[in-house]
């Protein structure tokens, strides 16, 4: 409890983008997040009062961070398991916990739990030779889609296998991996809910990702053309693996849309790249959600503010153009409703440093405004 204001005290371990804005939401509740970032530089270091310094894999460190806290949350997954559960055991409130958390830290683990809850998932299996590649492969067909058990995030870790010798590759790396088939998929959905300790669970409206070189690069709120009762298929199935997985926050469940249902892609237990466009599309955003659950506050509303809502990622483009402070007063001249969002990051080229989120009543026309605004920022032309 910080003493000053009497109100709660939230630890985010990570100093990213996702804490940086998980901090701007904590303002209107009274508070400012405490933040474990590596560098002062960090995203979140930058605006956040309450950074400590250090790093997720340091126990002495995050054991000295949670003191004082009322709540411990994160803004990756990257903290080792083993650590949270120590944590755990001298009594401080961490969420999601480490038991839950290891659905989202663990492919194989998450693969094994989705199948014994009789969610749909691909077609797996655990390899440790280019063999055990093959011999998958000849009851999907190549290619596979091989996945690093941990750490893979924004298209790393994850590779499209085309033959054996690209197996052999791969597997020479020593990497822990396991295959997939690869789903024909229509496109990529994902379903946002959160859930508090007491157990009440909001249900964000069913959002289309667009990827591009494993990045995220568009989302599309709500999913255009998703039929009612798949969407609530959807949702229905994020609620139920919150419960079932007892995970305390925001849940991202990302999903295949094939043309015999929905197919679980990937979990995360954290504030997610499919839920920027919260911030100003929705009423409730899902940083500040993901606060009310972690303090087992009631839930937000999630309603939509504006019938059609588009996120675009801004990447890093090329040196050399207009500076990007420039390029958002031209942006803001010339597009006076797009709401931009920069995250202090150091500018490099295909790194993630922002986003823009429009809204509108047309899903076409916003999507181009928010498709230009992105190209804008990233390359300074029209």
């Amino acid at each position: 409890m910080d003493t000053r204001t009497g109100l709660p005290v939230v630890g985010m371990v990570g100093g990213g983008q996702l804490a940086r804005m998980t901090h701007q939401a904590a303002i209107a509740l009274g508070q400012s997040l405490r933040v474990l970032a590596e560098s002062p530089d960090d995203s979140a270091a930058l605006v956040a009062a309450d950074v400590r310094i250090g790093t997720h894999t340091d126990l002495a460190a995050l054991r000295d961070f949670a003191k004082g806290c009322d709540a411990v949350t994160f803004d990756h997954e990257h903290v080792p398991n083993e650590h949270i559960r120590a944590l755990e055991a001298e009594g401080i409130k961490i969420y999601p916990g480490s038991e839950a958390l290891l659905y989202a830290q663990d492919k194989r683990r998450m693969r094994e739990r989705l199948g014994q809850l009789g969610a749909p998932v691909p077609r797996w299996a655990t390899v440790r030779t280019a063999a055990d590649v093959a011999a998958f492969a000849e009851q999907t067909g190549w290619p596979v889609v091989a996945k690093a058990t941990r750490g893979g995030y924004d298209g790393r870790g994850v590779w499209m296998l085309a033959d054996i010798a690209a197996a052999e590759e791969l597997v020479a790396t020593g990497t822990d991996l396991i295959v997939e088939e690869r789903v024909p998929l229509r496109r990529e959905l994902a379903a946002q809910v959160a859930r508090s300790p007491f157990g009440q669970v909001a249900a964000y409206p069913v959002v289309e990702t667009v990827q591009r070189d494993g990045i995220c690069v568009e989302v599309l709120a709500p999913a255009p053309d998703l039929p009612e009762d798949r969407a609530l298929a959807a949702q229905q199935l994020a609620i139920d693996l919150a419960h079932a997985l007892g995970v305390v926050g925001l849940l991202a469940v990302e999903l295949f849309e094939t043309a015999d249902g929905l197919v679980v892609n990937e979990l995360a237990m954290r504030p997610h790249n499919s839920g920027h466009w919260t911030i100003e599309g929705a009423r409730t955003s899902q940083f500040e959600q993901h606060l009310r659950a972690v303090l087992d506050y009631p839930m937000g509303a999630t309603g939509l503010t504006a019938p059609a809502v588009v996120m675009a990622n801004v990447l890093g483009g090329a040196p050399g153009g207009l500076a990007l402070d420039e390029r958002v007063h031209h942006l803001f001249a010339a597009d006076p409703g797009v709401r931009i969002h920069l995250y202090g990051k150091q500018v490099r080229p295909g790194r993630k440093i922002g986003h823009v989120t429009v809204l509108g009543d047309d899903m076409t026309s916003v999507r181009a405004r928010a498709a230009h605004a992105a190209r804008w920022l990233q390359e300074g032309e029209q």
